[in-house]
């Protein structure tokens, strides 16, 4: 499921494009623990390769629900493509499992052998792959600190319990969303988290939307791959409901990128960024008496 709202900013150029999402489950039928039939879906999961101007780029593993904003937002993120306006058309063809991008100009990714010369293989769901030029322009930017009211990150826990349909139908996706406050502008599920955040990239640049005011969740690990992502999405602030790993931290901390993690209901834990966080709603803590240990005698 997806949703957006009216961008912050004028929208730039649209590419033509293509509107080839599939459907995110597929029937299945599988035996439970007692031997009985059982009619299920499982979650997608298509290859597809990205050329542009005809030159085979990667192979993505994804849901093939939103092809063309992962398609934007992976060369985005990437930094393969900083202008929008260089990309004339994207076109999905599910058959051949290829995506063509088409530019104005007809010369295929800039100076494309100086920014793809070394790779570095991630812990993105499956194998990801984080190009030179992707770490070439990161420490460009340090983010602006956000002010973060305890209360906004509880709304927006419980807001996005609204979502995640295609994990409670199928399971094996993460799901991603982009925040303004508590409120969801576009929430998008993939077989990697790496996918989803591309996509919301995607959308973002489409829509022309900023992101400084912005907060990024995640159902996936916040690893160094995706504070990357964040920083060149322009977002300050990530929450998740899973952990975060050492790289990760150190990379938030670099950049200027609130880390909340392990967020679920009323918990959750800040490991960077915890100046900017306003105490405005502190749950009363535990008065129950803990339990005597038993002694032997």
């Amino acid at each position: 499921m997806a949703t957006s709202r009216a961008s912050d900013t004028a929208k730039k150029h649209r590419p033509q494009m293509s509107n080839a999402g599939l459907d995110p489950t597929q029937p299945v039928e599988a035996r439970d623990e007692f031997g009985d039939s059982r009619s299920l879906h499982v979650a997608g999961e298509y290859p597809l390769t990205i050329k542009v101007d005809e030159r085979e780029l990667v192979t993505l593993m994804t849901l093939g629900t939103h092809p063309e904003k992962l398609t934007l937002g992976y060369l985005r993120n990437q930094r393969l493509i900083d202008d929008i306006d260089e990309i004339a058309c994207i076109e999905v063809d599910w058959e051949r499992e290829t995506v063509e991008v088409t530019t104005t100009h007809g010369e295929g990714i800039i100076d494309l052998h100086e920014k793809i010369k070394k790779r570095t293989v991630t812990t993105g769901c499956g194998q990801g792959t984080i190009f030179s030029c992707t770490l070439d322009k990161l420490y460009d930017t340090h983010l602006e600190p956000l002010p973060l009211k305890q209360s906004t990150i509880y709304a927006l826990l419980k807001n996005i319990s609204d979502y995640n349909q295609i994990y409670r139908a199928a399971g094996a996706v993460h799901g991603c969303a982009l925040c303004d406050g508590p409120e969801i502008l576009h929430f998008v599920e993939d077989v990697g988290r790496h996918n989803a955040t591309d996509a919301i990239a995607g959308e973002m640049w489409l829509e022309g939307i900023t992101g400084h005011d912005k907060l990024f969740y995640t159902t996936g690990r916040l690893t160094s791959e995706i504070v990357m992502k964040a920083a060149h999405m322009g977002i300050p602030v990530l929450i998740s409901r899973s952990g975060i790993t050492h790289m990760g931290l150190e990379l938030a901390q670099d950049l200027g990128v609130a880390l909340i993690a392990r967020a679920k209901g009323r918990h959750f834990l800040v490991y960077n960024g915890e100046d900017t966080l306003i105490y405005d709603a502190i749950p009363p803590r535990s008065t129950a008496p803990t339990r005597a240990k038993a002694t032997r005698q």
